[in-house]
């Protein structure tokens, strides 16, 4: 047996044997293209098959910015005797009970004027707010 100093490949370069028209293997024309070209037109179902999440974003997501729901003092003032009447606050010996985060607010701000005693619950307070709290023989109680 004799031993081939070039590789079998080199002789069938350019004939007809293996590969039909020597035209069919020259170049990656024979592919469609090389690497990830076509996969828009020629090569669409390989895409769908085999690479479904080639396309769009993946990895970093945006920071999701909280919204904090707020109410000023004259508004929650003006509505508590409508939520006494409801019992959605409770009426104490010290004033009156107002739980923010049931009623679907999270800030307290400090615009208007307090009536009422108020002894409120939140996690957030501005200032202002705690101030004019505290002027109405009231308190703000921070809950986390």
């Amino acid at each position: 047996m004799v031993v081939r100093r070039e590789r079998k490949i080199r002789k069938l370069r350019g004939r007809k044997s293996s590969y039909g028209s020597h035209k069919k293997h020259k170049g990656a024309g024979n592919r469609g293209g090389r690497g990830m070209s076509g996969m828009h037109k020629s090569k669409v179902m390989r895409m769908i098959k085999y690479f479904p999440d080639h396309y769009g974003k993946h990895g970093m997501s945006s920071i999701k910015k909280t919204e904090i729901r707020t109410i000023n003092l004259m508004d929650l003032d003006s509505k508590i005797e409508e939520l006494l009447k409801e019992k959605k606050v409770e009426k104490d010996k010290d004033g009156i009970k107002v739980k923010l985060s049931d009623l679907g607010y999270d800030k307290l701000l400090g615009s208007g004027k307090v009536n009422h005693p108020l002894i409120v619950e939140a996690k957030y307070f501005s200032k202002n707010a705690i101030k004019k709290l505290e002027e109405g023989k009231g308190k703000a109680v921070i809950v986390s």
